[in-house]
């Protein structure tokens, strides 16, 4: 007698890490012969349950190194609370829960949140990684979604049209130390807006449609440096992550050695514990030297791997490529080239980051930098800090505004020569690069004008250069300041910010001397706070409006 498990096969299509091109993981899906067997699932917890089971066992058939992304209705965990076989059934294939992710799919509605809470603290205790699916397109309460706190939310692709949304979503999801992936990307329009708006894994038609055999390669199209945001302190390892292969720490140096030959695409191996925790690293060409010498086999090949491998290097999920290069660099120089494990807040492993892919994507960075740099101070220019606007306004954060310029310039020119007018213009640049402190942002947008973007905070230290001495031949010189300070929601983007600005710089070239207007957007007047004209009673003459 058949039943609905003869009708079911499966089908898999790859996460793929956007930055790297890599295929981050495989998403393994039902695909009923006949019928509508996901339908009966979401009305059933129990045969939704059962399909998660045979989605595992399906992918152990096929593919051994791979994370795994397995569906489940959010029902289902909250009927069930969690899903009891499923965790024999990830030992009996070899693999560590850690490894699987369970894709919790909507609708939400209906579902009680206080039970669904409790079935993924279960999963998670077990080992197992949560993700957020439909996220966009689906009915999700944000309470609901922040209280998940998930290790990676996935977005619909709908949401690439409303970029704003996104950005904002990848803000909530560093807070909550999760991934943002977009599903169903089409176009190429669609993947580089998934790049510009932070999400670092995608999926969809465009990179591999669903398959019946896990692919081994993806398209990705060419990504111009354009849709890539610049860095705010260097590029997030989330960027970079590849799989690890793993190996639980009892593994024997012979099991070792046939992952390694038989998948020449490893660069190393990662022996863990039973919570997913890296051990031991064991390096392929230092691994492969030791057993294919003299006596190498006899020596080694029923010996625990631990004593083949070394100390694993690992960086946290929320580091910087810089920070991944720090820990490089304080390694011996045999191990330039080993991988760097990265783990997330439990300490497990997340997967690794390769030296070469760091290496490339800074090197590409500073190559764009250099090119929007101001040949005469070096510093960016304007394209850098409004970007830069745009981004702090997506993350809401307070921030402060500033445009300084040097005084009576042409005259300065004029009287004392271009050159010294130059040397005047890379000292002011050399000195407010010296007082932004922080996160804060120098940038030179031509002749003697530059912008500084800080926290109000550091409004003080940027201030000091109008109380130093400045000349340029032998001439006294004073510097103008203006600033326009932004809230939430005081301004929707890097023009308005700009507009605001405007006249405040105006107010504060008619004062006489060194001078410093501080204004707030979307607040009528503005504050003297350095000119030789500032009295009481001249404070607010000008508005600034958003």
């Amino acid at each position: 007698m058949r039943t609905w498990t003869d009708a079911l096969r499966f089908a898999f299509q790859p996460v793929v890490n956007l930055t790297t091109g890599g295929i981050a993981a495989q998403e393994i899906l039902a695909r009923p012969e006949t019928g509508d067997i996901l339908a009966e699932a979401r009305r059933n917890p129990e045969l939704d349950g059962g399909l998660a089971v045979l989605a595992l066992r399906a992918a152990a058939r096929k593919e051994t190194l791979l994370p795994l992304h397995i569906n489940v209705f959010a029902a289902t965990l909250a009927d069930l609370g969690g899903i009891g076989p499923l965790p024999e059934a990830v030992r009996a294939a070899g693999r560590m829960p850690w490894e699987v992710t369970l894709d919790i799919v909507p609708p939400y509605t209906h579902v009680p949140q206080r039970a669904l809470l409790e079935a993924v603290a279960v999963l998670r205790g077990q080992g197992f990684r949560i993700s957020a699916d439909g996220i966009g397109d689906g009915d999700v309460p944000l309470r609901l979604l922040t209280d998940l706190s998930p290790d990676l939310v996935k977005l619909d692709a709908s949401l690439l049209a409303r970029p704003a949304a996104v950005r904002a979503m990848r803000t909530l999801c560093e807070e909550l130390g999760a991934l943002v992936a977009v599903e169903g990307v089409e176009t190429e329009l669609q993947h580089a807006a998934a790049l510009s708006a932070g999400a670092q894994l995608g999926q969809g038609e465009l990179f591999a449609p669903p398959a019946r055999i896990p692919v081994a390669e993806v398209y990705v199209p060419p990504s111009s440096p354009a849709a890539v945001p610049p860095p705010r302190s260097g590029p997030s390892v989330r960027e970079f992550i590849r799989p690890a292969a793993v190996l639980p720490v009892t593994a024997s140096a012979l099991q070792v050695r046939a992952l390694l030959t038989g998948s020449p695409e490893v660069s190393g191996v990662l022996l863990v514990d039973q919570t997913g925790a890296p051990v031991r690293s064991v390096h392929r060409s230092r691994f492969l030297l030791s057993m294919s010498g003299r006596y190498g086999h006899a020596l080694y090949a029923d010996r625990p791997a631990v004593k083949l491998g070394d100390a694993p290097r690992t960086v946290g999920i929320d580091a910087t490529a810089w920070e991944v290069l720090d820990v490089v660099a304080v390694g011996g120089p045999d191990r330039t080239s080993d991988d760097v494990t990265v783990v997330d807040r439990y300490g497990r492993c997340v997967g690794v980051v390769r030296l070469a892919d760091l290496v490339r994507a800074l090197a590409e960075t500073r190559v764009e930098e250099a090119a929007g740099l101001n040949p005469l101070t070096r510093l960016p220019g304007s394209d850098a800090i409004t970007g830069e606007v745009d981004r702090w306004l997506a993350d809401g954060r307070v921030f402060a505004l500033s445009w300084l310029d040097i005084d009576h310039f042409k005259q300065v020119n004029d009287g004392a020569g271009f050159a010294a007018g130059d040397e005047l213009i890379r000292a002011v640049g050399r000195a407010l690069q010296e007082a932004a402190v922080g996160h804060a942002r120098v940038g030179h947008i031509g002749g003697d004008d530059f912008l500084v973007l800080a926290d109000e905070a550091g409004l003080d230290q940027v201030a000091a250069l109008l109380d130093a001495t400045w000349s340029a031949g032998g001439r006294p010189v004073t510097l103008s300041l203006a600033t326009v300070v932004c809230g939430p929601g005081s301004v929707a983007d890097h023009r308005q910010a700009a507009a605001c600005l405007a006249p405040l710089k105006k107010a504060a070239k008619a004062l006489h001397g060194a001078s410093w207007v501080l204004g707030r957007a979307g607040v009528p007047g503005h504050e003297i706070r350095r000119g030789s004209d500032a009295y009481p009673a001249e404070a607010g003459y000008a508005a600034v409006e958003p």
